[in-house]
């Protein structure tokens, strides 16, 4: 009976394809990527993230033991990726040109490393700064979802702006996973950039966001659904600095801008831009009609 059912299941693979064999060019498991990840968080908050206590005495070595091992886990799954990359019809590619290629793009990561600090801080700070039931900065590192999430898109961009395939979507889908946050590793995003409670967030590919900006939980960054369409084109609205958006909203369109200093209300449809200093809301009589209001710089 068993052997019948294995020959049966044996038989799919061959019969529907979609496996992926270690002799063939194999895929970054996720389970790999998901400790890569926090390898990388280690090197960035030394002693927020990992089990192991730090001693400042043994900072130095313990980081170039952190940043070795991380070259060397972080090297092999790009260069899977390089090498076989699933939007490419044949390997682009030789071995030899991918492993140049996937080198240059680890070093370059891990010298952006402090510059990739700074903005996480900066993010951190916001979020402390924007919440007022946030006790320390602390907090915020350590247990803040929207944290989390800004901290692996802003891994996963790089990475994505880099070109490398498949690996920055499986990393923000990791922490989608894990924090109800969906941004897309292509989205682009300024810095001091809040997320308050965030559980829901949704940021599409082409999102533009610019400094200071806040975004509430269920907040949707959306495209316009079509059956098909070129990926190239802007599909995705556009936040700029210090605009605020309320719980349950959604912004459409890759046309729709909200201007710097403008603040949208909660549960609003949004499909046109707005002006620089406007708000708009849900008409207070719940009549599900919306009050668009401009105020002029002071």
């Amino acid at each position: 009976m068993i052997d019948s059912l294995i020959k049966k299941i044996i038989d799919s693979y061959s019969q529907v394809g979609i496996i992926n064999p270690v002799d063939g060019i194999h895929y970054p498991p996720m389970q790999h990527l998901e400790l890569i990840l926090e390898q990388i968080k280690e090197v960035l908050f030394p002693g927020f993230f990992g089990i192991e206590a730090l001693e400042h005495k043994e900072l130095k070595k313990l980081t170039k033991d952190r940043v070795t091992r991380l070259h060397t886990d972080l090297l092999k799954e790009i260069l899977k990726c390089v090498l076989w990359n699933p939007q490419e019809e044949s390997p682009k590619y030789s071995e030899s040109e991918a492993k140049t290629i996937s080198e240059d793009v680890v070093i370059s990561f891990l010298t952006h490393i402090p510059f990739l600090r700074e903005a996480l801080i900066d993010d951190a700070v916001a979020m402390y700064k924007g919440d007022p039931a946030a006790s320390s900065m602390i907090e915020v590192l350590l247990s803040y979802p929207g944290f989390q999430a800004v901290m692996a898109y802003r891994i996963a961009h790089f990475f994505h702006s880099h070109n490398v395939p498949i690996i920055p979507r499986m990393i923000t889908e990791i922490v989608h996973f894990q924090t109800g946050i969906d941004i897309h590793p292509g989205a682009q995003i300024g810095r001091h950039f809040c997320i308050d409670h965030g559980t829901g967030i949704v940021i599409g590919e082409t999102t533009i966001i610019g400094d200071h900006v806040k975004l509430y939980q269920g907040v949707t960054l959306g495209a316009f659904s079509v059956s098909d369409g070129d990926n190239s084109v802007k599909r995705h609205p556009t936040l700029e600095d210090h605009v605020t958006i309320y719980a349950m909203s959604t912004i459409l369109g890759g046309n729709t801008v909200v201007g710097s200093h403008s603040v949208v209300g909660g549960n609003v449809w949004l499909t046109r831009s707005l002006s620089s200093y406007s708000k708009i809301y849900l008409s207070e009589d719940f009549d599900t009609t919306y009050k668009l209001v401009r105020s002029k710089k002071d």
